[in-house]
């Protein structure tokens, strides 16, 4: 079934800068997935790359907060993916799994470094939500009888930590 132009554009435009995936853009146009990956294809092939376009509108849409979190995020997925899968993975040999963890134990601090650098108030939330459970696990262990009392003042308190860090 043919598309008109009109049809092919506004799917580019939910694509690039509309923020929708590919998949709910052919949707939307009443499209299917393929149509709308040959579409994506004939257009790089003819020089309009949607991809790079469409990062392009992330990188300007967003605070450089955002696209941080995005990455962070993105990258955590991964990071808990391959840990699952090193687990899972019976053919490794021991050594092999050593130097597997060490390589991704160093790509998740190198990322979180960076990410401190680059998100200091996702740092900050990060390590007053830290201090707050430290507390909570101090309160409970070596106060008991005052837990109650600490719950009640953290529940306001954790709107105010997130107002003022998040």
């Amino acid at each position: 079934m043919a598309h008109p132009k009109e049809t092919r554009d506004r799917l580019r435009q939910l694509y690039v800068s509309g923020n929708q995936t590919l998949e709910t853009a052919a949707i939307m146009c009443g499209t299917t997935q393929a149509t709308a990956r040959r579409w994506r294809e004939q257009a790089r092939e003819n020089g309009d790359d949607w991809d790079k376009m469409r990062a392009a509108y992330t990188l300007a849409g967003g605070s450089i907060e955002e696209l941080g979190r995005a990455t962070m995020a993105g990258f955590l997925q991964q990071y808990n993916s391959t840990m699952e899968l090193l687990q899972q993975d019976g053919n490794l040999g021991p050594a092999e799994k050593v130097k597997l963890l060490a390589s991704l134990a160093d790509a998740y601090n190198k990322t979180v470094a960076a990410n401190a650098r680059i998100l200091p108030e996702t740092s900050k939330l990060a390590t007053a939500l830290e201090v707050v459970e430290l507390l909570v696990q101090f309160v409970s262990e070596k106060h008991p009888k005052q837990l109650a009392a600490l719950a009640e003042v953290l529940e306001p308190f954790g709107a105010v930590v997130e107002k003022r860090f998040g």
